[in-house]
């Protein structure tokens, strides 16, 4: 039986002449534009998503197989979220108050070519392995930092060992208390979650993991059994999603994704706004098509298939999120609300306090409700008197 490492090695599509041999060349017209998007940004598509690929320009190949879209940079940014300026040391991006993102592996499965770290991803000199004991210093020395965001490159492609020891060392520091894995391993190699590996995750709780699967096909019968391997572990799982163009970009799609998300036993989590990421604009919709998803989903399906819909703001401003409309107009005394049919409600805004003593109200009239429901209970479970012969 090959390992995850031999499957990935021998199956993987890593070249543009690979791709015409196994499509056809008539699907690559303009091949040496192609050629230099491919040098742009690391290429392979692992073999579960090569075997996923139905047809030229469907869900699954839009999202691996470079295009000459990428060449066109009208308003995209390198480094769209700003992560490099929020990195004290390398490895590390400190954002947030309390937690932080550490990069501990280079490479992925495949490479998306929506990636907001395409700038740096598949290069081991820009996600340098070797360099991680700044990072841990970091770790250590910020003892505002509670939890840990492990991303890459994808954290599991690391060896059992070495993700072992990343785990161990990171459950050494006393004052981080989460870890989470950020990983599309159970999408496009779920041959890499073995029970070997569930051990190593197991013994160094509490450990989450976000998964990221953009389209309801991604989630074949070996995604899903890796999937419940992990649950089984006791792993919450979230999922990622990211909007893109011609990939899951409606209502239907996304609430199909959602829905077999959950029947996997995965969370919703996020869905992003596509990252104005210079090399894939091409990928972006408008905010609007994703509050019409959102508002096709909020109401109309189980609260726990809504994940919330975010921009990572450009600058590195961080998770904004975005609703649909919901709330008419709000003054002192009511709200006016649409519900997920459109339906129009009011609810009567709480009074404002009212003090008791001299020149207040009476102590009884403002708990009223309160000795009236006492009242009643006392009458309900009251016996009733016999009548005596």
């Amino acid at each position: 039986m090959e390992t995850w490492q031999e499957v990935l090695r021998k199956n993987s599509i890593a070249s543009l002449e690979a791709l015409a041999i196994k499509f056809g060349p008539e699907n690559f017209p303009e091949l040496d534009r192609l050629r230099l998007a491919a040098e742009n940004f690391e290429f392979r598509i692992s073999p579960a998503m090569v075997d996923l690929i139905k047809e030229p320009n469907d869900p699954i190949w839009r999202q691996y197989v470079p295009a000459v879209d990428e060449l066109e940079v009208v308003d995209g940014i390198v480094d769209s979220l700003n992560e490099d300026e929020d990195s004290p040391v390398p490895n590390i991006t400190h954002r947030y108050p309390d937690r932080a993102l550490f990069l501990v592996s280079p490479v992925c499965a495949s490479y998306c070519r929506f990636c907001t770290r395409r700038r740096k991803v598949g290069d081991p000199e820009k996600i340098p392995m070797s360099q991680f004991e700044s990072a841990f210093q970091y770790l250590e020395e910020h003892t505002e930092i509670r939890d840990v965001i492990m991303s890459g490159g994808d954290p599991l492609l690391l060896n059992d060992r070495r993700l072992d020891m990343i785990l161990a060392r990171l459950r050494s520091i006393k004052h981080i208390e989460i870890i989470r894995i950020g990983s599309r391993v159970p999408c496009h190699l779920p041959e890499r979650i073995t029970p070997e590996l569930c051990e190593t995750i197991k013994r160094h709780h509490p450990v989450w993991i976000n998964t990221h699967f953009n389209h309801p096909d991604e989630l074949t019968p070996a995604a899903v059994k890796a999937l419940g391997m992990l649950a089984d572990a006791g792993i919450p799982l979230g999922c990622q999603t990211v909007l893109l163009k011609g990939v899951n970009d409606s209502p239907e799609v996304m609430k199909s994704l959602m829905h077999r998300l959950m029947l996997a036993r995965v969370r919703p989590y996020y869905i992003y706004m596509a990252d104005q990421v210079a090399g894939a604009e091409h990928f972006r919709t408008t905010v609007q098509t994703g509050l019409e998803i959102m508002h096709a989903l909020r109401g109309w399906t189980s609260g726990l298939a809504n994940p919330y819909f975010v921009i990572d703001a450009p600058g590195g401003g961080g998770k904004i999120p975005l609703l649909p409309e919901y709330v008419e107009s709000m003054t002192d005394e009511e709200v006016v609300l649409r519900n997920f049919r459109g339906e129009r409600f009011v609810y009567r805004q709480a009074r404002e306090e009212v003090g008791v003593g001299a020149g207040g109200p009476d102590p009884e009239y403002l708990f009223q409700p309160t000795l009236q429901l006492k009242k009643a209970r006392k009458k309900a479970v009251a016996p009733r008197k016999r009548k005596t012969a």
